[in-house]
């Protein structure tokens, strides 16, 4: 929060900026509300000096309510400035001593139906951002981008009608329709024709002209192969970089570039989720005063953060997403600016999503959110795990959000010799055609829905193992098979 009573504290910044204007008011003050109202809002005091040193000090304004009157009649002209966002309540006239006036001039951030605003009547011109102690002009990406956040439709249902339904990865498809079977046994969609299912969730849509049915952008980004996906995302790139050894550059690393795999959204998901939350160090806790519970909120928190950035990623962005483990923290960056200020998206219970489509497909198979808690939920995840709170921040030219988790790896000794996880075990039985009794028997577990729930369709997902009945996901006679 600003304050008159601490100036002589601030210097010129990315959220403050300081004009004498002593007598007139300064033809520069629109570019800086272009700048502010386009970046993250910021303050303008006029009647106040820079120093040499980068210091404020108060030389105050001459007649201050007719600059003020002058400046209500300019922001309210459509010729000067595009738009007003303000009200009486952000800007006062302040005395700060007997006789010396100054100026304050509050400006918040404009809502993205009101972006870019831009000064003069063109918006490739005339719009600003702010960077450090000045206002640039906006690139025209990025005043092409605030352009197409102001629409409310959501970006992710374009039909893309030089695509037809072979730009999708039908091993993602099928891997898709069993986890919404398995997880919705008795919902209607389970008897549709793949097809029809994929019209269901928007991945597909009907040209109303043609009769002919062709991929949405959100169902090529989902379920399309990477060298169909940059056909009409040329920047689209996903990448998941593991530093958990000092020997080596990356100690993991998946890239949805490389061919070796579909390159698609759903398949990253289930490539990385495990390997995100992988070796992360939680509370021991036990279930039912037996077994250790290992998927704790903070894994769900994290997990909810990677879909997050899937779902709010702006494709046409430069730059790709980009996921960074390290033994201190994870960072997740993902192209686009954000839609709401940071303030709403930690305080949560307000959302705006940029792809609907893709947060509906998503939470249709319980990943995500979708009552715009999801960031709060993460705070408060950390907070109870005694972990410094999650840095979010906004980026721009290019457009970027940036969110940083603390975490703390389980460190294992070099004499160390783990065993091999439930996972390993699967794998390595099923190097012959086994069913889902014989997987229940080697785990000595009970309850088959955990099984399956917890090892069995994780692993289908990753595409480590896979069905001899591909088709029907239920049968008694369904076997599971180590992908060779």
């Amino acid at each position: 929060m600003f304050s008159i009573k601490d100036l002589s504290n601030y210097k010129e910044n990315n959220r403050i900026e300081a004009k004498k204007a002593e007598t007139t008011l300064p033809k520069s003050i629109w570019a800086t509300y272009s700048a502010f109202a386009n970046s993250l809002g910021g303050v303008i005091l006029l009647g106040v000096t820079e120093n040499s040193d980068k210091t404020f000090s108060m030389s105050g304004v001459k007649n201050a309510e007719k600059m003020l009157q002058d400046f209500w009649n300019n922001i309210n002209n459509k010729k000067v400035v595009s738009v007003n966002t303000l009200s009486d309540h952000n800007v006062q006239i302040i005395e700060v001593s007997k006789g010396k006036r100054i100026i304050k001039i509050d400006v918040p951030r404009a809502e993205r139906q009101f972006k870019p605003v831009y000064i003069g009547e063109n918006p490739l011109t005339g719009s600003f951002r702010r960077n450090g102690e000045g206002d640039y002009h906006c690139t025209k990406s990025e005043v092409t981008n605030m352009i197409s956040d102001s629409d409310d439709n959501s970006h992710d249902l374009l039909m893309l009608k030089k695509h037809d339904i072979s730009s999708f990865d039908n091993d993602t498809v099928m891997r898709y329709k069993t986890r919404f079977s398995n997880l919705k046994p008795k919902h209607v969609w389970n008897d549709i024709p793949v097809d029809e299912l994929l019209l269901k969730i928007g991945a597909l849509a009907k040209d109303k002209e043609t009769g002919k049915v062709h991929p949405t952008a959100a169902g090529i980004l989902m379920f399309g192969y990477e060298y169909e996906i940059v056909r009409e995302f040329p920047n689209y790139f996903l990448d998941y970089r593991e530093k958990l050894d000092e020997t080596t550059r990356w100690s993991d690393r998946v890239v949805s570039n490389l061919g070796e795999w579909s390159g698609n959204l759903y398949d990253f998901y289930f490539k990385i989720y495990a390997r995100v939350t992988g070796d992360v160090k939680t509370p021991f806790k036990l279930k039912n005063g037996l077994d250790r519970i290992d998927d704790t909120p903070m894994h769900e928190a994290i997990r909810e953060a990677v879909a997050n950035a899937l779902i709010h990623s702006n494709y046409y962005e430069r730059r790709g997403l980009v996921i960074e483990k390290s033994f201190k923290e994870i960072t997740i960056s993902n192209p686009g600016s954000m839609r709401i200020s940071v303030d709403e998206a930690v305080s949560g219970g307000v959302s705006d999503t940029r792809n609907q489509t893709l947060m509906k497909m998503f939470a249709l198979i319980l990943i995500g959110e979708r009552a715009g808690s999801g960031l709060y939920g993460i705070h408060s995840v950390w907070e109870e795990n005694g972990l410094n709170r999650p840095v979010l921040v906004e980026q721009f030219n290019p457009d970027r959000v940036v969110l940083k988790l603390q975490i703390e790896i389980e460190k294992t000794t070099p004499q160390d010799t783990p065993q091999d996880t439930p996972q390993d075990k699967i794998i390595k039985f099923c190097s012959i055609p086994r069913s889902r009794t014989e997987i229940q028997e080697l785990l000595k577990l009970k309850d088959k829905n955990h099984v399956v729930k917890t090892y069995i369709t994780p692993l289908l997902e990753s595409g480590k193992i896979t069905m001899t009945i591909p088709d029907k996901p239920t049968s008694r006679n369904q076997k599971y098979l180590t992908k060779q």
